[in-house]
């Protein structure tokens, strides 16, 4: 059985997090990933964050040991702490890479903060933002069907972006459809 990292002697239970099954605590409600089901979650809580990938692995100079005693709940090493991507969310991730797990209401945190970051990058970096999923769609690092979603969710992104950002074009736009 798989122990809180927080409450040390609280047996994880399981539950589902925006369809995703997940283990959680149910004395402090922390809540513990594994592999890809964070990614799964945020996903499947709003499908127009889907091309927000932060990879939680990807820079090793972020990761800090944990102050703390946290163990991972699946090999029972120690977890590391580090930020997710560039917001203030200080995540604790297994260095084997067997799961993440979130303090409470650290997943809102999550969601909250790509919606708000996912917003401006699009409307500052569309080209650039958008010629990467492209290009994801040959590399991945998801399915080709999954990259492919991505690509369709940031053209729809951009063009309802655009068209609140330019209100006499979106005009224009819907006179030619008459």
């Amino acid at each position: 059985m798989r122990t809180c990292p927080i409450c040390k002697n609280q047996d994880l239970e399981q539950a589902l997090v925006s369809n995703v099954e997940v283990d959680y605590c149910p004395q402090c409600m922390g809540l513990w990933f594994e592999d890809n089901e964070l990614s799964e979650a945020k996903d499947n809580k709003d499908a127009n964050l889907r091309w927000l990938d932060v990879d939680l692995w990807k820079d090793k100079s972020k990761f800090k040991i944990s102050q703390g005693e946290k163990l991972c709940p699946q090999c029972r090493l120690p977890l590391y702490e580090l930020d997710y991507g560039d917001s203030n969310i200080k995540l604790d991730v297994c260095s084997l890479k067997h799961g993440v797990w979130l303090d409470r209401g650290e997943y809102k945190l999550i969601t909250d903060y790509l919606k708000k970051t996912g917003s401006s990058k699009l409307l500052h970096h569309y080209t650039s933002i958008l010629t990467s999923e492209v290009w994801e769609v040959f590399s991945g690092p998801k399915s080709l069907r999954d990259e492919l979603g991505d690509v369709l969710t940031v053209l729809k992104l951009l063009k309802y972006k655009l068209l609140v950002q330019h209100p006499v074009l979106s005009q224009q736009i819907i006179n030619l459809g008459k």
